[in-house]
């Protein structure tokens, strides 16, 4: 096997080509040719996490997220927490979100509950 460690932009530049023939017809699971996928795509996924690495989304740009993705608006957000003031209040950021707050959006709304207990900053609209 051919692989070395990706340590440059030559290198990534490599690994990106080199895996770019399995992407028309991936390799069986198990052979040696489907190995060599595997190991290219840990390295590049590995390269890339260190080279741009995507920073956690904090718990009201999640709550928007989601908002947006399920078609929710300010109204249901309002009817999950208990009340539109809540609701206004958290996603301006005046309010953080509660134990319970955090709880309840994780298990009727699905997001990740270490998503939502992620620390955040109040007063701006952004984290």
């Amino acid at each position: 096997m051919d692989i070395r460690p990706i340590k440059t932009e030559a290198d990534y530049d490599w690994a990106l080509k080199e895996i770019e023939r399995y992407f028309a017809e991936e390799p069986e699971p198990g052979t040696p040719e489907g190995d060599r996928f595997d190991v290219l795509a840990a390295l590049i996924e590995s390269y890339e996490a260190k080279r741009w690495p995507i920073e956690a989304a904090d718990p009201v740009d999640a709550i928007k997220f989601r908002m947006e993705q399920a078609g929710y608006d300010q109204s249901a957000l309002a009817r999950l927490l208990g009340s539109r003031s809540r609701a206004s209040e958290l996603l301006s950021r005046k309010r953080p979100l509660s134990m319970e707050q955090a709880w309840r959006l994780a298990n009727e709304w699905h997001i990740p509950a270490e998503v939502l207990l992620r620390p955040y900053h109040l007063g701006g609209e952004t984290a």
